[in-house]
């Protein structure tokens, strides 16, 4: 933060509580626990305060005290929002129901689309939330040519194949085709998703600010990739 000339305020900065910290631990020693990851996190990003501290471990708000000891950082103003990242639709809809919880990060794709099957943006709660959208490219298998992709993931080659065809067929980018399908989703606020390089994210940033897909083709490749298997939309459960 310290080496950006960009005003604090115009800023928005999430950090995550680490994940499974609290394991083991004794209920004593959570708000400590809690408070160091959080201290670290300010450090390293050089600022204040966060704009949200999300739960790691998408469990924990199923315990309303390690949920109270984040509010507790709210009222001291270390952080504006709380949240949690999930990896379930019930995690999701568990989140939304929460008054407490401001902000939720979900798993959203062309390939993963487990939450639209579930109603979950229709929910009237969810209009209440901050939506964080990640895993656009799902680790990178969505811009996969058929020859890359992993034999435990062997299954995924046909389907590979066929969003290839799709887009030459509509003379569009890959990386758009995936980032624009999370962008009509109007109840998700912001997508998130990592980068290599300064230019990579100014190329995605074009492809977000782009309108260029008509929303018929994105209507239909919703229908043409809804039904895929768990373990392949799933990160943490392919067979490495």
């Amino acid at each position: 933060m310290k080496q950006t000339k960009v005003k604090r305020e115009n800023l928005q900065i999430f950090s995550k509580l680490k994940p499974n910290i609290l394991d083991d631990e004794p209920f004593a020693n959570w708000e400590t626990l809690i408070n160091q990851n959080l201290e670290e996190s300010l450090k390293r990003l050089g600022t204040d305060y966060l704009d949200g501290y999300l739960l790691h471990s998408s469990r924990y708000i199923f315990d309303e005290r390690i949920v109270e000891q984040l509010e507790r950082l709210k009222e001291k103003k270390l952080v504006h929002k709380i949240g949690v990242s999930i990896y379930e639709a019930e995690e999701a809809k568990k989140a939304a129901e929460l008054p407490m919880i401001d902000a939720i990060q979900i798993p959203f794709s062309i390939f993963d689309q487990r939450l639209l099957k579930e109603n979950f943006f229709k929910r009237k709660e969810v209009d209440e939330k901050e939506i964080f959208s990640r895993s656009a490219f799902l680790q990178g298998l969505i811009l996969m040519d058929e020859e890359e992709v992993p034999e435990y993931l062997s299954k995924a080659r046909p389907i590979i194949k066929k969003i290839k065809e799709i887009c030459c067929k509509e003379s569009i980018n890959r990386v758009e085709l995936a980032i624009q399908f999370v962008k009509q989703q109007t109840q998700i606020n912001y997508l998130v998703f990592g980068v290599d390089n300064l230019e990579q994210l100014k190329q995605n940033i074009c492809f977000f600010n782009r309108d260029t897909i008509d929303q018929s083709l994105l209507s239909e490749i919703a229908k043409d990739f809804d039904a895929l298997d768990a373990d392949l939309v799933m990160p943490s459960l392919w067979a490495k």
